[in-house]
């Protein structure tokens, strides 16, 4: 019996990047990967459907990012199918990493299959799921339910967890024959940050239908996480709704999270911005490869130096011709971004603020960790660009947390390695 793995390209092209570095060991352990074409998913699925009646006796399972695939597409979803969709008219197990906060993925949960694992980066998410789907991990699919009844997962939470990979250019030796990476003294670039820049008022949008007090509660908890940028914003919220005495159920609450986007992405890039101009104007030149930066409240904009908007592989390459990565996480309070496993593997040390998974991997002879209560202080920023500098001087200390880094990363962090543990942890969820 053959293996197979439907993946999808044509989508986000992150994920897509995400997914072809997974299909290499995907391939390597025996699996076959079908591509699905997102931007002609209706031809896609025609083809689709030719495929899993040839291969009916075949072992096959899906794998996709976010929700890609599994969201109402066309040729996938609709009134062809008995069962409303294609997945569930074939019965096939679907698996999904969903590498940002569900949240943003409501309107998706209520469209997934049956048969479905929902995989996730920080064990907040997790939690998360828990409060306001209990349904989604309760499937009779899943290891350990009760059939016709409530169901007991025997799958503990780190079952569900599955951390974003890192990727490394030069891990076959092909740029750089003769080492690892390409040494520090052969780096152009001191600082880099590899992102895109929004400015907060942006976000305004997810505001409009909303009555002014409705607005300016929203407005008052952007500010109240900002002040508390070691909270979770759903935290923050449920703080401030028994602070006021707003009376709510699972069901009130849960209804009303999706609103948190406009919370979240507020002061995500206001953080995000914090660090870049703490650095700039303290007098650290940092390049930028992601959109928007022009865009920046900076007091020397002259020491952002943008490079606008780039791709995955590009932002490999700039990683591995620079002394040191800049990174802020996206609110993962458990979990990790894949920029720091990046940048690691491609040879450059790492600035970044904590979380409870990364302070587990990773110590002060590895990356240097800031907290984002001290860029609240114009002396706490100019105590992170001083000891940026510092850094960035001692070459034996750099160097020395260069290839700790690397050599935790290519033992643990790679797409490969979150391959491997997908097969033989996260597949056993599955019945």
């Amino acid at each position: 019996m053959n293996k197979w793995v439907i993946m999808f390209k044509g989508g986000v092209e992150t994920q897509e990047f995400f997914s072809i570095e997974m299909a290499h060991t995907f391939e390597a352990e025996g699996y076959n990967v079908y591509w699905f074409d997102l931007l002609v998913s209706q031809e896609s699925s025609l083809l689709l459907q030719s495929f899993l009646e040839q291969n009916r006796s075949d072992k096959i399972i899906i794998f996709t990012f976010n929700f890609s695939g599994i969201s109402g597409e066309a040729g996938l979803y609709g009134d062809e199918w008995n069962t409303g969709n294609l997945w569930d008219e074939y019965e096939l197990p679907v698996y999904n990493m969903v590498v940002d906060h569900p949240l943003y993925y409501h309107k998706a949960i209520a469209l997934r299959p049956k048969r479905y694992v929902q995989l996730s980066i920080d064990f907040n998410h997790i939690q998360y799921m828990k409060r306001f789907f209990p349904e989604v991990n309760a499937s009779s699919a899943y290891k350990g339910a009760k059939p016709g009844g409530d169901s007991v997962i025997a799958a503990r939470d780190e079952d569900y967890f599955l951390p974003l990979g890192g990727t490394g250019i030069n891990l076959n030796r092909d740029i750089v024959p003769d080492k690892d990476y390409l040494p520090l003294d052969e780096r152009p670039i001191d600082v880099i940050f590899t992102g895109n820049y929004t400015p907060p008022q942006t976000f305004e949008k997810y505001l409009v239908n909303m009555d002014p007090d409705s607005r300016e509660f929203f407005h008052q908890l952007v500010m109240e996480n900002i002040d508390r940028p070691d909270e979770i914003t759903e935290k923050l919220l449920e703080e401030k709704l028994i602070r006021e005495d707003v009376a709510y159920d699972t069901d009130s609450l849960r209804a009303v999270m999706p609103n948190l986007m406009y919370v979240d992405l507020s002061v995500r890039f206001f953080y995000r911005a914090k660090v870049i101009t703490a650095l700039a104007d303290n007098g650290i030149k940092v390049h930028t490869y992601g959109a928007g930066w022009n865009l920046a409240e900076c007091k020397k904009p002259e020491n952002i130096i943008t490079h606008g908007n780039v791709d995955s592989r590009k932002c490999l390459d700039m990683l591995s011709q620079s002394k040191l990565s800049v990174n802020m996480m996206p609110w993962f309070k458990r979990g990790a971004h894949d920029r720091i496993f990046n940048s690691m593997l491609n040879g450059a040390g790492v600035v970044s603020d904590g979380s409870e998974y990364i302070c587990r991997c990773f110590d002060k002879t590895s990356i240097l960790l800031y907290s984002l209560n001290d860029l609240q202080s114009s002396e706490g920023c100019e105590m992170l660009a001083e000891q940026v500098r510092e850094l960035l001087t001692d070459r034996d200390r750099l160097e020395n947390m260069v290839s700790m880094g690397y050599s935790l990363c290519i033992k643990k962090h790679t797409w490969a390695a979150r391959t491997m543990e997908f097969i033989d942890k996260c597949l056993e969820i599955m019945v």
